[in-house]
């Protein structure tokens, strides 16, 4: 979210950013300009209610004098004009509270301004690479992870696709049990050796806390939403129809076992009850999908949630509408949590269609920090740092890469990539993303933080990254630790999380 007041003071410099964000200059100048104009209605519709507010409190006051002096006519007069300025107060209140909205909205759904030093680009051949950590293999075995997971016998797309559909897998046996050691030794890591507060948030949230990170409004599809039947705003037929499903079930059942003992050997009794059950069973099921249906047709749902894309929502969000005290954030406030993810991957079709590395589900360890202003930039090199360390201990060879301004994420000032080495691909892919956010996010969660001595507050500053993503560091293990016969070691960094195993190796 962006400061009006900031957007007043200097308008050139948000054209600038926002056209270096991806947007044309027309449009930038557009945003802009339409920014300032809302914001002028808005501040007059604020100035002429309370000119007309005034006016209200003073003629109220004077009717009380007019009345005092039993001069009647001019005290309903008076009245006549209190009740005039009402309607004009609330005719006020109503242009403000459009204009505001409007503002909201409109600021809402640009994206966050770039620091100073992050290179112009418009995609990710503007990224620029920082550092590279220890030479990738070349040579040896390099056998695509979805294809030496198929033959070792622990990866099942086929099954996850008849479940779910596609971008969903199973794992067994060994790999599931890898996947299970590197999550463990990711959040250990960050946890003990760096500082982390191990957090467990929930996975459905509101809409306020997907606003709050950025995920909304502008990002729906990318985002899973869920609903619950509000049982409670189902009409009264519906409600008399679940009921007699249920008192129609409870009898047929105890029917049934009445009549079937009458009927077959006591040895029989408990399958065919149970096959007679079944076909009630059938029935019931069909009319509560009438029922359900009913109520989708009519909206009568309660409160939608949405499935968490990262961490990051239920962690940045726990400083939502709060004010720290300077204590608080003397060091910053650094949060961990190791989770599932669901993203819908509108934005990806055709891209990386098979595989781990494109997942609707994956679990992540995600890091977070709440800072000072002034602290954020030194934050988001040491929470950098901390997600390297991942990939050093486990020795896979990455680099680090600047994103360019038309490459970083909506509600990023600045960030990191770091790509790991996949030798079936030859190249470099994305496992980690750290971003300094400045106190975009922290602008719409209205979290704050007040210095000591200081009445006015500030707003905070929120850092988030991957630490690692937990999928895409199986892939990479597999990669880069198979061997000539198809198996997969185990790094040594993990080794104590898989109690003696040194080598995922097919089932017997």
């Amino acid at each position: 979210m962006h400061d009006i007041r900031a957007i007043r003071e200097n308008p050139e410099h948000f054209v600038a950013g926002w056209r270096s964000r991806g947007l044309s200059e027309a449009e930038a100048r557009k945003v802009v300009e339409d920014a300032l104009a809302l914001d002028l209605d808005l501040r007059a519709a604020q100035t002429a209610g309370q000119e007309a507010l005034a006016k209200r409190n003073a003629a109220s006051k004077a009717i009380g004098a007019a009345m005092g002096k039993k001069d009647m006519a001019e005290a309903e007069r008076l009245k006549a004009e209190v009740e005039g300025l009402k309607g004009e107060i609330a005719a006020q209140e109503a242009v403000e509270a459009e204009k505001g909205k409007s503002l909201r909205d409109l600021l809402a759904a640009q994206k966050n301004l770039a620091a100073d030093d992050v290179p112009d680009g418009e995609d990710e051949a503007g990224n620029v690479e920082v550092s590279v950590w220890a030479e990738p293999r070349r040579t040896g075995p390099a056998k695509d992870h979805a294809d030496l997971g198929e033959a070792l016998g622990l990866l099942d797309f086929e099954a996850a696709a008849k479940m779910s559909g596609a971008r969903f897998a199973v794992l067994k046996g060994g790999l599931a049990r890898l996947e299970r050691a590197i999550g463990q030794f990711m959040l250990d890591l960050q946890t003990v050796e760096h500082g982390y507060l191990e957090v467990n948030p929930p996975y459905l949230v509101r809409d306020e806390a997907m606003f709050g990170t950025g995920q909304l409004p502008k990002f729906a599809m990318d985002l899973f939403i869920t609903r619950a039947i509000d049982f409670e705003a189902i009409d009264a037929d519906a409600k008399a129809t679940g009921q007699r499903i249920a008192d129609e079930f409870r009898e047929q059942t105890a029917d049934i076992a009445r009549k079937l003992r009458e009927l077959v050997p006591a040895e029989d009794f408990e399958a065919a009850f149970e096959a007679a059950v079944l076909e009630v069973v059938d029935g019931r099921r069909h009319l509560e999908r009438v029922a359900f249906e009913r109520a989708l047709a009519a909206g009568e749902f309660s409160e939608d949630r949405y499935l968490i894309p990262t961490a990051e929502v239920s962690l940045t969000n726990l400083v939502r509408e709060t004010i720290l005290s300077e204590d608080e954030l003397t060091k910053p406030m650094r949060l961990t949590a190791l989770t599932p993810c669901f993203r819908a991957e509108a934005g990806s079709a055709g891209r990386d269609t098979r595989g781990l590395i494109r997942q609707h589900q994956f679990s992540k360890v995600e890091l977070v920090s709440i800072t000072r202003p002034e602290d954020s930039e030194a934050e988001h090199e040491r929470m950098t740092a901390c997600a390297e360390a991942v990939l050093q201990k486990l020795e896979l060879p990455y680099k680090r890469v600047l994103l360019c301004k038309g490459d970083m994420g909506f509600s990023a000032k600045k960030t990191f990539d770091l790509e790991v080495w996949l030798p079936s691909q030859g190249t470099y892919r994305e496992i980690s993303s750290c971003s300094n956010c400045g106190d975009f996010q922290a602008r719409r969660m209205d979290a704050r933080f007040k210095r000591a001595g200081e009445k006015k507050t500030e707003f905070v500053h929120t850092l988030n990254g991957s630490g690692l993503a937990v999928g895409r560091t199986l892939v990479a293990i597999m990669e880069n630790y198979q061997d000539q016969d198809g198996r997969i070691a185990v790094p040594s960094a993990l080794l104590p999380y898989m109690g003696g195993v040194t080598h995922v190796e097919r089932l017997p």
